[in-house]
């Protein structure tokens, strides 16, 4: 998870200060350099995202967008879990029956 930007005599080596700009603010942050590439796409999508639900739904304000944009994440969110969850379901039940077929083998 991203920090807020430290002086730069408190920043670890593999730290970079990078600023993502989301509904016309800059956030500061010091992130891992493994990070910067999927956090700078994160700041482009949630900006690229907010601008289409203003032009759709002819918004002005940032905050309307804002909240269609988390509605939004937050269902793909729930919706990606539930998909996990159900993949788990169906690996535990063809281990389970892959387990029964290998029973009667023995070693």
């Amino acid at each position: 998870m991203p920090k807020v930007v430290k002086p730069f005599y408190q920043q670890r080596l593999n730290e970079l200060s990078i600023n993502i700009h989301i509904a016309g603010r800059v956030y500061p942050l010091s992130v891992n350099d493994t990070e910067e590439v999927h956090l700078r796409a994160a700041g482009k999508l949630i900006q690229d995202k907010l601008q289409a639900y203003a032009e759709q739904f002819n918004l002005r304000d940032q905050q309307d967008a804002l909240a269609m944009f988390a509605i939004e994440i937050a269902n793909e969110n729930i919706a990606l879990k539930r998909q996990k969850a159900d993949s788990e379901q169906e690996v535990i039940i063809a281990l389970s029956e892959i387990e029964l077929l290998l029973k009667p083998i023995q070693l």
